[in-house]
């Protein structure tokens, strides 16, 4: 992953986008048309539909492309299972950019059977046909430190999953993704949906990508380089630091959040704030830090880790 303070210095501008979703073709509600109208309708620039690759499903590959145009594009995804967690349960791996001949492996249904791929295995064959991989609801999924270390080649983890959020409240990824760059893993940080319309599960969690262009091969690049941030509503335009502090321009907010490796994180609160200076001593020599922004009505808008 390249530095991250690209997503504010590289030419172009940002996409909201949705990278986790459901149709019909698996276990949503919806027809893959209606939900693509609906993300358009509520102003989304483009949306991934990864239905459950499952042969329960006939490992479905949605093809969303019939639903491209007025601004509004697709890229071809899904979520993939395969393999055990140490729970002993079914992996659930995000997979945006998948072609759509990607082969299926041996995943009949929502548990693990003997003679599959692995986590690791699948995780890593979606990497290798162009697709950005990221680790689904640590938490939902009850992984540990040392299932999520196992899928050594993914791109990002998901830090907030809002239909975990509404269906269980189980919705964060923050403790995963600290540990793993603690450990020096080099991983973006993305808020997702996970809609399946059956629940309030959607709207509620997003990436914002900076590309030049509103296509699949330029938002994948960028999602792949880290050029983006996640947000379930605040915005965030422009991070810079030095040795002693991170400078933060965004939208109105009462909190901003520095956190590091371990304990270390300092936070400045204030009243609408649209900049604020968060001083680095609480930090230590954290090798990285993140920022978190808290809007006044709770809402969360998330950086990715900048390496110092």
């Amino acid at each position: 992953m390249t530095d991250p303070l690209d997503a504010f210095t590289a030419p172009g501008r940002f996409w909201r986008g949705n990278l986790h979703t459901h149709s019909t073709n698996s276990d949503g509600v919806l027809a893959p048309e209606e939900v693509c109208r609906r993300y358009r309708a509520e102003g989304y620039d483009f949306l991934a539909l990864t239905d459950h690759f499952i042969g329960l499903y006939k490992y479905p590959i949605t093809d969303t492309t019939p639903y491209r145009g007025n601004g509004f594009t697709t890229i071809l995804g899904a979520e993939l299972h395969s393999g055990a967690t140490l729970n002993g349960e079914l992996w659930h791996i995000l997979a945006v950019g998948l072609p759509p001949d990607f082969a299926p492996g041996n995943a009949p249904h929502f548990f693990p059977v003997e003679g599959m791929e692995t986590g690791p295995e699948i995780a890593a064959r979606a990497v290798e046909a162009g697709a950005f991989v990221a680790i689904a609801h640590p938490q939902w999924s009850g992984l540990t430190l040392a299932d999520a270390r196992s899928i050594a080649a993914a791109h990002a983890v998901e830090i907030y999953n809002h239909g975990c959020a509404e269906g269980c409240d189980r919705a964060d990824g923050t403790a995963i993704a600290d540990l793993l760059l603690s450990e020096g893993r080099r991983l973006s940080l993305c808020a997702t949906d996970d809609a399946h319309f059956s629940e309030p599960d959607h709207f509620g969690g997003w990436v914002m990508v900076k590309a030049q262009e509103n296509t699949p091969e330029a938002l994948l690049a960028a999602l792949k380089a880290g050029h983006y941030y996640s947000s379930q509503g605040p915005e965030l335009r422009g991070i810079s630091f030095d040795k002693k502090g991170v400078d933060v321009d965004c939208s109105a907010v009462r909190s901003v959040i520095v956190q590091g490796y371990g304990q270390g994180a300092k936070a400045v609160h204030g009243n609408s704030m649209t900049t604020a200076r968060v001083p680095l001593d609480r930090l230590g020599n954290s090798p990285w830090f993140r920022v978190t922004l808290i809007d006044a009505a709770g809402r969360r808008a998330w950086s990715q880790p900048y390496w110092r």
